[in-house]
């Protein structure tokens, strides 16, 4: 892509796009992102795909702070921004996406030309399909940004995604209670630490994965 380098340049150093530049920046994401999907038939977390959109040819993301809230959450938003006009496109011709932090993967609709989209609201749709909320304060930012990775998500996960996420916690099934999920979480987290050999991103996936149990455990007759 020709004009890869100048896009992460046109990032300002909290990751955020000019607005003249946003829209062009949405519609190289689109068909990168669904790119790497149609080359990820079993799926790709959101981590994967935003180094993948970090290498050659693409190069549409820059350097992401992690460990920072305010300057993680655009780079989070956009993504899945793209993420669910993708969804929206794809309606069409008989394909849906799943998405998820820890999995978004294309799949074949049971009903092809069936209903297109779900008639109930779908709230985190509409949050991630607003662009004004691409920009919001730092406190703001940090408040999401805790709500997202904390277990307080806007929807409940699904079977799938609650199995993975108890896989990634080193279960082999998704456990019987919550606090066997904490006890488990502290001690992948410990293992984890930097000062041991891990990483900010793998603290960041059992933060993910942990997120995702708390939300099925939250979830009436768990």
């Amino acid at each position: 892509m020709t004009d890869s380098t100048s896009m992460t340049a046109q990032a300002d150093s909290d990751g955020h796009y000019d607005d003249g530049f946003l829209g062009q920046h949405i519609q190289h994401l689109l068909v990168a992102v669904e790119h790497e999907l149609r080359h990820a038939p079993g799926g790709i977390s959101e981590l994967a795909l935003i180094k993948a959109l970090q290498r050659p040819p693409w190069q549409l993301i820059g350097e992401v702070s992690y460990h920072d809230p305010e300057k993680l959450y655009p780079v989070h938003f956009l993504l899945f921004h793209t993420l669910y006009r993708l969804r929206d496109q794809l309606v069409e011709s008989g394909e849906s996406l799943k998405i998820s932090p820890l999995g978004i993967r294309l799949t074949l609709e049971d009903v092809v030309g069936g209903h297109g989209l779900p008639d109930e609201p779908d709230q985190l749709r509409a949050f991630y399909l607003d662009l004004s909320q691409y920009r919001m304060p730092e406190d703001a930012i940090q408040q999401m940004m805790d709500d997202f990775w904390s277990g307080r998500p806007i929807s409940g996960p699904d079977s799938d995604e609650v199995l993975a996420a108890a896989q990634e916690l080193g279960f082999d099934e998704v456990p019987r209670d919550f606090p066997e999920v904490k006890q488990r979480f502290r001690r992948a987290v410990m293992q984890a630490h930097p000062d041991r050999g891990g990483d900010t991103r793998g603290i960041q996936v059992l933060n993910e994965a942990f997120s995702v149990l708390k939300a099925h455990f939250s979830r009436p007759g768990q």
